[in-house]
């Protein structure tokens, strides 16, 4: 093999070397970026799952009659169902009683024959269902549940995370818009810049009798190929720094969501590979097409 031929070789791997490497960092962005909106819609759900809503029940309740309650709410389509999480917890007015003298230090039995408080349930409602309006529904449905005496929840709290994550989710929706049109912009131009020292051999195959379909189909493949090792590549070393976080910081195990995590290592190998082959086919339609003073 000539110097010219293993110098033409070297260079021909060198930049299809530049364009893995171009594409797995540019995939790996996007993972890392999927990865925050993972732990970030996980994060939210937690949050949610600690908005409570009380219901007070009548003093002089019945074993019987709580217990007709606790059914007909567990019943309700809005109360979260959740192995690990009750959805519907009973509260006895002693309970609440004694959670009220830790809190506040104050012993108020020492002054008050009855005791005050009531016995209570408070409910869990499931994610889908915790706009204020539908909570204000919520809450006029179980005030008409027989024993109910009133329904309270934190009106404001509410409010404040539906529209916090509003504007978060705008904010994070915009940059993913602009994170994606850079990253197609990146991976098209270095293949299109890869394929440059190809346009001779284009053309070439196009003067030799080569249908147009035979001339794209190897490039084709080898994007393909690329792009999907890229995928995997930055799949795997996504892996790698979300099993460090874990091991290091404390709680981002909670915030951990397997199935998502592999959707999002499937769908980066699958679009390195979409995007590389639709660059691809860009560039070689483009050489193909051009005359040969234009290659020059």
């Amino acid at each position: 093999m000539s110097g010219s031929s293993r110098k033409k070789k070297t260079l021909g791997h060198f930049k299809f070397g530049s364009v893995l490497f171009s594409t797995t960092l540019s995939l790996f962005i996007v993972g890392l970026f999927g990865v925050i909106l993972i732990q970030a819609r996980s994060l939210t759900k937690m949050i949610r799952e600690n908005v409570e809503v009380q219901i007070f029940l009548d003093k002089g309740l019945s074993e019987e009659q709580l217990s007709e309650i606790n059914k007909n709410l567990t019943a309700r389509p809005y109360i979260l169902t959740k192995s690990d999480t009750p959805g519907v917890r009973f509260i006895s007015d002693e309970e609440a009683a004694k959670t009220f003298i830790e809190n506040t230090g104050e012993d108020f039995t020492e002054f008050l024959e009855d005791n005050p408080l009531r016995d209570s349930f408070v409910i869990i409602v499931a994610e889908e269902f915790q706009t204020s309006e539908q909570l204000d529904t919520i809450a006029k449905d179980l005030e008409a549940v027989p024993g109910v005496f009133e329904v309270s929840y934190m009106t404001d709290l509410v409010d404040s995370i539906n529209k916090n994550l509003l504007k978060v989710s705008l904010v994070m929706g915009g940059f993913i818009l602009i994170l994606i049109i850079t990253v197609v912009m990146l991976i098209n131009n270095t293949i299109r810049l890869a394929l440059f020292s190809q346009r001779f051999l284009i053309r070439s195959m196009q003067l030799v009798g080569a249908t147009r379909g035979f001339i794209r189909k190897p490039f084709l493949a080898r994007a393909l190929l690329f792009g999907m090792i890229a995928g995997a590549i930055a799949s795997v070393i996504l892996f790698g720094l979300v099993e460090y976080t874990k091991s290091n910081i404390e709680g981002f195990v909670m915030l951990q969501n397997q199935e998502l995590l592999l959707a999002l290592f499937g769908v980066l190998i699958l679009t390195g590979g979409v995007l590389s082959v639709f660059s691809t086919l860009r560039a070689v339609n483009k050489y193909l097409n051009m005359s040969l003073d234009e290659l020059y």
